[in-house]
């Protein structure tokens, strides 16, 4: 079975699942044009558990994580299937490299998960299940995990970190529209590293990478971009999918760790840079 490449999302704000902006027409065509998975695994920063846990449920439900939104969001569902026997595989996984993990027979899907989802297939037919971040997690901890997950990639399982390249919610809620510099800057010097391969870089970008602390006031929603990276087949192709700004501070940049289908890749839409 051809090697799934491995994704890093952006998902914004709850809203992006009706605003879908630069991001989401990117994110239709990089569905239509990746070999159809088995499943796609999750890993969001939405849901943080003391140690790993694996949702093996069937049948997940929607899960409106948020509140002060418009009514229409609550309406939204996103009914796909479960993928409980690969769930299984994966906590074997997790398990056997030495992380204290759980099943969770009822976790629903959270936001960081179904909106994106909805742009990457929209029908909601692939199979979706969710592996949990540990509450202590640090960067090299994201990496490892993501590592503990790739050989799931080679399964036909799609691996997907959602989280959000930039995530100051002081200065998204306090309504600014405008793109600050340094949101731009920090972008632009996760981007090289990503496209460079340099692992020493992306594991200390939020000690050494301009504005670090400003981009990300907290960390989870940039450790997703470590487990696709740890995930992926590391030093393979990069394609850059830039989703400019949401809310002026919400960078919606996204990532493709891995070669695509040559036949079938969407060049017009993804910037790819062979290193």
């Amino acid at each position: 079975m051809t090697r799934l490449p491995t994704l890093f999302v952006s998902h914004g704000a709850p809203t992006f699942a009706l605003a879908p902006g630069l991001s989401g027409p990117q994110l239709s065509a990089l569905g239509a044009s990746l070999p159809r998975p088995r499943a796609v695994l999750v890993v969001s920063p939405h849901w943080t558990t003391h140690n790993v846990r694996v949702g093996t449920v069937d049948r997940p439900e929607t899960v409106h994580d948020f509140g002060g939104f418009p009514p229409a969001l609550y309406q939204l569902q996103y009914p796909a299937p479960g993928a409980p026997e690969i769930a299984q595989r994966t906590l074997a996984l997790l398990q056997a490299a030495g992380w204290p993990t759980a099943a969770d027979p009822g976790r629903g899907l959270d936001h960081g998960a179904w909106v994106p989802l909805r742009y990457l297939y929209p029908d909601a037919s692939v199979p979706v299940f969710q592996v949990s971040m540990p509450a202590q997690l640090d960067a090299q901890g994201a990496w490892r995990l993501g590592r503990s997950l790739a050989p799931l990639a080679g399964e036909g399982v799609l691996i997907v970190g959602s989280g959000s390249l930039t995530h100051n919610l002081y200065e998204f809620r306090s309504g600014d529209s405008a793109e600050p510099a340094y949101a731009r800057e920090f972008v632009n010097w996760v981007r090289e590293a990503v496209r460079a391969h340099d692992a020493a870089r992306l594991l200390r970008t939020l000690e050494i990478a301009p504005s670090a602390q400003r981009a990300h006031p907290t960390a989870e929603h940039f450790l997703p971009l470590l487990v696709a990276y740890g995930a992926s087949d590391e030093g393979g192709e990069i394609q850059v999918l830039d989703g400019g700004f949401a809310h002026g501070v919400l960078a919606m940049e996204s990532y493709v760790f891995g070669a695509m289908p040559p036949a079938t890749e969407p060049a017009a839409i993804l910037e790819s840079a062979h290193v």
